[in-house]
């Protein structure tokens, strides 16, 4: 009988962790080799943790079940996931990328895959025609954020996936903004799913982690060489710290969820917030893609304020919500993406996109909902 994601983000897939004493929590291996019992056979499988560790194993194979993946590999950060997705393509190779994207991923594509001889293309891959209008005979990969970091912005995944494989390219899909609990990118079509394990998956704001899941077993084969060969896998307490958050990760979103949507409709009624973004919203331009391909909105908002002497006010004047980058975990964070997340995103795009002075992105945590309005309420109001 399959699991359902609840108890998988507890149990994983099919079995519990046996270390012969019957530990409930899986331990960490907190060591750099594994004996040799004789030349060329271990007995444990296990040979030096920068490739494999047993704490490592068991979150990947624990991220792999709640992503439908053949295959998952835990990394170092999310960062060093993003760029060992990029290691898969080669000179010449062309890339083209939602155009609302991280602006540490706009950073990596500019500075590190331009100089290896990766083309990168930008695209509004929320409108079919111009995604289609994007693609090259070079194009070997589609990589997409949905929703998008910071303008909410939702992508057909499906649609995304057909043209990826029409062209011959993969179909790359950073869901860290709605986790497997609410999306799963693969059953819609894409070949990889990437997570800042940092954020939803981690949820307590303590440790760093990133994760690729491929669909099929030569794709995650081939990542492993990489990460294996680069060396940017993620530690046994990290790993450890990933699996102690994935307990919690579906009373979490459900509750994040639940105080976002809450705190969304009391922001679209507020004087002083002239735009509010959020895919829950009946109002979202993608509300109705959303609905179709995922269980759930989330609890990321990005919302517009009147001027930009609101927004610095609000920033300063917060005190229960935290200004500070990231998201996910469990405290409520306050970002301002123009300084903080996008800095390194080209003045051009960013007025495009609207990240300007009056956009604050808030990830809500598992406060009270009415603590949280009433925060944000004084900082509004000065």
């Amino acid at each position: 009988m399959e699991r359902r994601r609840e108890t998988r983000c507890i149990h994983g897939e099919a079995h519990r962790f046996k270390d012969g004493l019957g530990a409930i929590s899986v331990p960490v291996y907190q060591t750099a080799s594994f004996r040799h019992t004789e030349p060329g056979h271990n007995g444990s499988g296990f040979d030096y943790t920068r490739e494999s560790n047993p704490t490592r194993q068991y979150l990947e194979e624990t991220i792999a079940s709640l992503e439908g993946a053949a295959g998952a590999v835990a990394f170092s950060s999310g960062m060093a996931a993003v760029a060992a997705c990029f290691e898969l393509l080669r000179p010449g190779d062309e890339v083209i990328c939602s155009d609302d994207l991280y602006g540490g991923t706009v950073r990596l594509l500019r500075d590190v895959c331009g100089k290896n001889g990766v083309a990168v293309t930008y695209a509004d891959t929320t409108d079919l025609a111009k995604l289609r209008a994007a693609v090259s005979g070079a194009t070997r990969a589609i990589y997409v954020e949905t929703p998008g970091n910071p303008m909410m912005r939702i992508t057909d995944i499906r649609a995304c996936a057909a043209l990826a494989h029409e062209a011959g390219a993969l179909l790359m899909v950073d869901n860290t903004f709605l986790s497997p609990y609410w999306q799963n990118p693969l059953a819609l079509g894409a070949d990889i799913v990437l997570h800042s394990g940092t954020k939803f998956l981690a949820g307590h704001n303590d440790t760093i982690a990133g994760f690729l899941c491929a669909a099929d077993q030569p794709l995650c084969d081939r990542l492993r060489l990489i990460a294996k060969t680069v060396g940017n896998t993620l530690a046994p307490f990290d790993a450890w710290l990933v699996l102690r958050g994935l307990k919690t990760l579906h009373v979490r979103m459900e509750r994040q969820q639940e105080n976002a949507r809450k705190i969304a409709a009391w922001l679209r009624a507020h004087d002083a917030v002239t735009e509010v973004l959020y895919p829950g919203l009946p109002e979202h331009p993608g509300y109705e893609i959303n609905r179709r391909q995922s269980r759930g909105a989330g609890s990321m908002i990005s919302f517009r304020v009147d001027t930009p002497e609101t927004a610095r006010r609000v920033l300063e004047r917060v005190r229960l919500v935290i200004f500070a980058e990231s998201l996910g975990g469990v405290e409520s964070l306050l970002t301002y993406p123009l300084t903080q997340t996008h800095a390194d995103v080209p003045a051009g795009i960013r007025e495009r996109l609207g990240i300007t002075d009056t956009l604050l992105r808030l990830s809500v945590g598992l406060e009270h909902a009415d603590d949280i309005i009433e925060d944000l309420r004084q900082a509004l109001e000065g």
